[in-house]
C-alpha cells in the first residue's frame, strides 16, 4: 500500500497489539524498533508513512541514555509532519520532548484497569468516543504550548492530545487486546494493590463490556490519523 509505519516498543517481548493489526489489516507493514536494545532510529521519515511509540514499564523521567535520544528523536515525524503516535510512555516523551514535564499523581493515584474518559469539545468535533479506556499508568504528562485537549478524565486531566496536525498522545492502551490483558495481569500482578488499581478480574470483566466501543473508536481514529499520508497519495 504505503510505506511502513514504524513502531517503536520497549522490551523483547513487547507486540503494537490491535493498533498492529488494524494496521496490517489496511495494508501497512511494520518496522518494529526497539532502541532499548539498541536499535537505530531512522534520520527521517522519508521511509516511513507514521510512527508509532508505545508504552512500557519505565519513565520517561529515567536517565537511560536511550530514552533520552528517543525523547530527541520524536522531533523529526514532528519537524517533517508525518502521522506520529505515542501512546502511554509514548505521549509523555512527546509532551517532554516539547517541554511538558511527566510525574505521578499528587495523591499517588494510578489507573490500573477501565476508567472513564470525556471527551473535551474539541474532541468532539472528532466523532464518538469510548466512555471508559483501559489504562495501566502511575505518572501523566501536562500540556505544553501548541497542544490541544482532547479527552480528559477523573484522575488525570489529560488523557488525549493533539500537537499540530500530525501529531497525537493518548494516555490510555487501545491496543490492548485480551490476550495482552491476561498477560499484564500476570506480569504486573504486584501493581494491583496501587491507590486507585482494579484487581485483574475487573480488567477481564471490563474487557467484555467495553472492548467493541474501544475497538471500534481505535479503528476510526486510526483511518483520520493516517488522513495526511492518504491525502498526499491522493494529490
Amino acid at each position: 500500500m504505503g510505506r511502513p509505519i514504524l513502531i517503536i516498543v520497549h522490551s523483547e517481548q513487547s507486540t503494537p497489539g490491535r493498533i498492529g493489526h488494524l494496521l496490517k489489516e489496511t495494508g501497512y507493514s511494520l518496522d518494529i524498533r526497539r532502541p532499548c536494545l539498541g536499535d537505530a532510529l531512522p534520520e527521517t521519515m522519508a521511509a516511513h508513512d507514521g510512527a508509532v511509540i508505545f508504552g512500557g514499564p519505565m519513565s520517561a523521567n529515567d536517565s537511560d541514555e536511550w530514552i533520552a535520544r528517543e525523547i530527541d528523536w520524536i522531533g523529526v515525524p514532528l519537524k517533517e509532519k508525518k502521522p506520529f503516535l505515542g501512546v502511554c510512555l509514548g505521549a509523555q516523551m512527546m509532551a517532554k520532548h516539547l517541554g511538558g514535564t511527566v510525574g505521578p499523581h499528587p495523591q499517588e493515584q494510578v489507573e490500573i484497569g477501565y476508567y472513564p474518559i470525556r471527551p473535551t469539545p474539541e474532541g468532539e468535533k472528532l466523532g464518538a468516543w469510548p466512555t471508559l479506556v483501559y489504562q495501566w499508568h502511575r505518572e501523566s504528562f501536562s500540556m505544553t504550548h501548541g497542544m490541544e485537549r482532547l479527552a480528559t478524565g477523573d484522575t488525570f486531566e489529560n488523557q488525549a492530545v493533539r500537537y499540530g496536525e500530525t501529531a497525537w498522545g493518548i494516555q490510555f492502551h487501545p491496543e490492548v487486546t485480551r490476550l495482552l490483558m491476561h498477560r499484564w495481569a500476570v506480569l504486573g500482578a504486584h501493581r494491583f494493590v496501587l491507590p486507585g488499581a482494579q484487581q485483574a478480574a475487573e480488567h477481564l470483566n471490563g474487557n467484555l463490556v467495553h472492548d467493541p466501543a474501544v475497538r471500534d473508536w481505535l479503528d476510526r481514529f486510526l483511518t483520520r490519523w493516517l488522513q495526511p499520508v492518504q491525502s498526499d497519495t491522493a494529490g
